[in-house]
Formats: structure tokens, sequence, C-alpha cells
């Protein structure tokens, strides 16, 4: 039986593939999982209009990514947390400290998304890099302050 992939199957192949599989294993997984359909011209126009919608989505996204990483290039970023004497931090600076820091902004960053060269404990400036898609990674300046507690 011929079915069209409608989402990437592992050892089977990947979505808007033609496959050749069982009728059993078609109608009790790939069809109630809605991972396939029935080999038609209409599965397989429905696939190709799927994926261009998505390539379409992708290519925005990056080019969002894109404008962000011009405007983030270059610029330093303050933040102002309680420290001690000898410019010591009480405690470290947090990837969510940063992504709260760049939603103030106007930059919504996923925490995960920010990358330390080395753990923030001190005052001064310390280099990031913020990742804002898969192929778009900018590096940011960050520029600690303390005050006193």
């Amino acid at each position: 039986m011929k079915v069209v992939l409608l989402e990437d199957v592992k050892g089977l192949g990947s979505a808007g593939d033609v496959c050749e599989v069982s009728p059993g294993y078609a109608t009790n997984f790939l069809y109630k999982k809605k991972l396939a359909m029935p080999l038609s011209k209409d599965a397989l126009n429905e696939v190709t209009t799927r994926q261009r919608a998505e390539k379409a989505k992708a290519e925005k996204a990056k080019e969002q990514a894109e404008a962000w990483g011009n405007q983030l290039k270059g610029r330093i970023f303050t933040l102002t947390l309680k420290g001690g004497a000898e410019g010591k931090l009480y405690g470290a600076v947090t990837a969510m400290d940063v992504a709260q820091l760049l939603a103030e902004e106007g930059f919504t960053v996923d925490k995960r998304h920010i990358q330390f060269k080395e753990a923030v404990k001190t005052t001064g400036l310390h280099d990031l890099t913020v990742r804002l898609h898969a192929d778009v990674q900018v590096p940011i300046v960050l520029n600690v302050v303390a005050t006193k507690a």
C-alpha cells in the first residue's frame, strides 16, 4: 500500500515522501497518528502546500532574527544587581536575568538561547552570545553594575 508521509517517521522517511508500507501498519499506526495519508493527487497537493507554507514561515523567522541581530550587534546592556565590596556580586548573573533585560528593551529571547563564555560573578563588561535563530548568533556586551545591599 502506498502512502504519502505528512511528517517525518523514523525508519520510514521524511514528510512528503511516498512510501510502500503494509496495510496494517498504515491503518493501525500511520493513519491513526496522522503521520500519513493514502497516496492520491489531493494528498500530494496538500503535502506540497504545507511544505511551502512551512518554508515561507521559516524564511520569515530568519529575516526577523537577522533584523533583531542587526539591532543587537554592538550594543551594551547594563544590568544592576546586588553586590558587595571589590566588585563581587551576591550570586551570579543568570540567563533569566539577561532574558528579562532584553525583554525590557523589546527583544523576546528564550533564556536557553543565551550563552555565557564564562560565569559572570563580578561587575564590569562581559561578552555573551544570543542565538536568535539556528543560523543567527549575535555577540552582545553585558555591563554588570553592583548596588550596595
